[in-house]
């Protein structure tokens, strides 16, 4: 699939900043997003060892799913290094060139993809599912496993339960309950969509387990392509 050469590679955070900045008014967020995808893609990156530095081994997996039985249709998997250094808020220039490698051999054209990771929850408003929705021009939705930024009330104890997530008295995401009794997951739009139908797609994407099949099946060819 194509993906847009908006950017270079920065070399250090204050550069990557300004390229925050310049993109984040691209963001379509105010557009109803795909209330039944065909097809979702999950993004994960793995790491060689404890992750930290730069140089280090990472292996980024794209896993596209039928977005009705959650089989998988297609996979995709690069591996590569850590350019950039681990920075909060930056996390995004360590995986996108990597991502982008996996996304680039992908023959389907999603119609969502789904971040570990997070959208508008950011404190620039441009997580790792915002800089790849305005690259890709596709639906992006993030779905972190702890919060990022942000404020929230614990949600009710039963699958579908939900609290806003706000930052700054704005609200950025939303605190998901997908299995009952179980710790939620923090979701926020990244792109061309909307939050209401990111967090149906969600629960749509999480049957049995509290993480989408999209993460956990991405999250596996990842530690497999690392380990093989």
């Amino acid at each position: 699939m194509e993906v847009r050469d908006l950017h270079a590679w920065p070399p250090g955070p204050e550069e990557a900043e300004a390229i925050q900045d310049r993109l984040r008014p691209m963001l379509e967020l105010d557009v109803p997003g795909p209330a039944r995808p065909r097809t979702v893609a999950g993004l994960d990156v793995s790491y060689a060892g404890d992750g930290g530095g730069t140089g280090t081994r990472l292996a980024a997996a794209v896993v596209v799913l039928d977005g009705t039985s959650l089989e998988v249709l297609e996979e995709s998997v690069a591996v590569g290094t850590a350019a950039f250094p681990y920075v909060p808020g930056l996390f995004a220039f360590r995986e996108l060139p990597t991502l982008l490698n996996a996304l680039h051999d992908l023959k389907t054209v999603p119609d969502l993809l789904v971040c570990d990771g997070f959208g508008v929850a950011h404190p620039r408003r441009f997580g790792l599912a915002c800089h790849l929705g305005v690259l890709t021009g596709l639906p992006t939705i993030g779905v972190g496993k702890t919060a990022f930024v942000g404020a929230y009330e614990r949600p009710g104890r039963r699958r579908g339960d939900a609290s806003p997530l706000t930052d700054g008295g704005e609200i950025v995401g939303r605190v998901l309950r997908t299995r009952d009794d179980v710790k939620p997951v923090f979701v926020s739009v990244g792109h061309r969509t909307d939050l209401d139908t990111a967090c149906r797609n969600v629960l749509g994407l999480t049957p049995e387990y509290r993480l989408p099949e999209t993460t956990r099946r991405a999250d596996r060819l990842s530690r497999d392509a690392l380990a093989g």
